[in-house]
């Protein structure tokens, strides 16, 4: 086994795919760039967040619901798209979770109230759940270069996804508040046709999965552990990314031009940065840091969530710890998991993507009871509480930089562990492994 240095620092097989990025088949490419558009959806909204309050005469809990409804059916669907994929396949599941993200993408641009477009995000986030369980496995079926090369376009993907995503949402925004949603049905119309007719068949897993394997899955303390760290981590996180846009009172071109330079810190802190503090602090102390950071930045927009210069410098921040986070997280729960790890996936996405869900609407919901202060205090509360819980797993953190799982058995090859990413913006770790395996 690889010592645990080896999982970020063998760069071999990176270096041959950085290559031959410019010499993949055209059924990557077309999976990749339906990727980058799936990766805008969450900041895409960002910056029309007080246009449609205004413009629909709607509340601020009311519109914070985009969020909510997108994730929460996201983490319901976590349950069951694995279970879809092992039947269907990946070609069959990601066509269809594009087709319905390009169909809910177009009825909330023509809705003509919150409630609707409330609504059609939740279709959109059934989506979005079929679309990144298969993305990233369709793309290693079909890449030159091995896993390696898939993983660096993959990364490609995700990165100008997470950062191009509000630029995009107030470049169009700036037009109407319909502009973006659009925008994400036109550019994944084009994607779900290059798909159909580029990406061949993917072979199917070789055995299926049960329904209940992500519940029963958290009986396991490790991975309940850092689901539970992970619900508290994302609840700061989405605090943050869908109630910061209205205290800071900026024009939607402005909000997009903050919340791009908040995705590039992002993309960039989850492919190098986490990475590199992984080799020389370790995953625990990383993530303590990085938690511990982020509470405090949270805590910052609390004193004067009005202060624009306060906020905006907050905001961009954030992204630094969130790649590391989202990063490190996510590769610890790969590794500790003893479940197979789509199984473990879809467990840890189901609990953490519901805290991600809540805290946006609990925001307006604590503002309109409260102040304005309040919800980013809670943020910064539940972070500090991530990182006492992740502490209480200190041993299996340990042990995953190990290479080990919970039971102290080995976890698989270091290079496909090393490969995860920021999953909250579309990958499933899991969904790559029986394409790996068929191969």
């Amino acid at each position: 086994m690889n010592s645990p240095t080896d999982r970020t620092t063998d760069t071999s097989g990176h270096d041959g795919a950085r290559s031959s990025l410019l010499g993949q088949p055209k059924a990557v490419y077309a999976v990749a760039f339906a990727c980058v558009i799936s990766f805008m959806g969450i900041g895409l909204v960002d910056p029309i967040l007080p246009a449609l309050k205004e413009q629909l005469d709607a509340t601020e809990s009311q519109v914070t619901l985009l969020f909510t409804s997108y994730l929460v059916v996201t983490a319901v669907a976590m349950l069951v798209t694995n279970a879809v994929s092992s039947r269907f396949g990946a070609k069959r599941t990601l066509v269809v979770g594009l087709a319905i993200i390009v169909v809910f993408a177009a009825l909330a641009g023509s809705s003509g109230s919150i409630e609707g477009i409330v609504a059609f995000r939740a279709g959109w986030g059934l989506g979005n759940a079929l679309f990144i369980a298969t993305s990233l496995a369709a793309i290693v079926s079909s890449a030159r270069g091995g896993f390696a090369g898939a993983i660096i376009l993959y990364e490609a993907a995700l990165g100008l996804g997470i950062a191009a995503g509000p630029l995009v949402g107030g470049t169009l925004g700036n037009i109407s508040w319909r502009g973006p949603f659009y925008g994400v049905a036109v550019l994944m119309s084009i994607a779900l046709v290059a798909t159909v007719v580029l990406l061949p068949s993917t072979p199917r897993p070789d055995h299926t999965t049960p329904l209940s394997a992500p519940l029963r899955a958290l009986r396991h303390r490790g991975l309940a552990t850092m689901s539970v760290a992970a619900l508290l981590y994302n609840w700061g996180f989405f605090t943050m990314l869908g109630y910061a846009p209205f205290p800071m009172a900026l024009s939607i071109t402005q909000l997009g031009w903050v919340f791009f330079a908040w995705g590039v810190l992002v993309a960039f802190f989850s492919v190098v940065g986490a990475p590199w503090l992984q080799r020389h602090l370790g995953t625990s102390v990383s993530l303590y840091v990085a938690f511990t950071l982020f509470a405090v930045d949270l805590a910052l927009m609390a004193v004067d969530p009005t202060d624009q210069r306060l906020m905006v410098g907050c905001v961009v921040a954030a992204g630094i710890f969130i790649g590391i986070n989202n990063t490190l997280m996510t590769q610890a729960v790969m590794t500790i998991s003893p479940v197979e790890r789509p199984v473990a996936s879809a467990a840890y996405g189901f609990v953490r993507f519901i805290g991600g869900g809540l805290a946006p609407f609990a925001a307006g919901r604590l503002v309109a009871a409260t102040s304005v202060h309040v919800p980013f205090a809670v943020a910064a509360v539940a972070v500090l509480a991530a990182a006492l819980v992740l502490s209480t797993a200190h041993r299996a953190l340990r042990d995953a930089d190990a290479g080990l799982d919970e039971d102290g058995h080995p976890a698989g090859d270091p290079e496909e562990v090393a490969g995860e990413v920021a999953d909250e913006f579309g990958g499933a770790p899991g969904a790559v492994d029986d394409v790996l395996r068929s191969r």
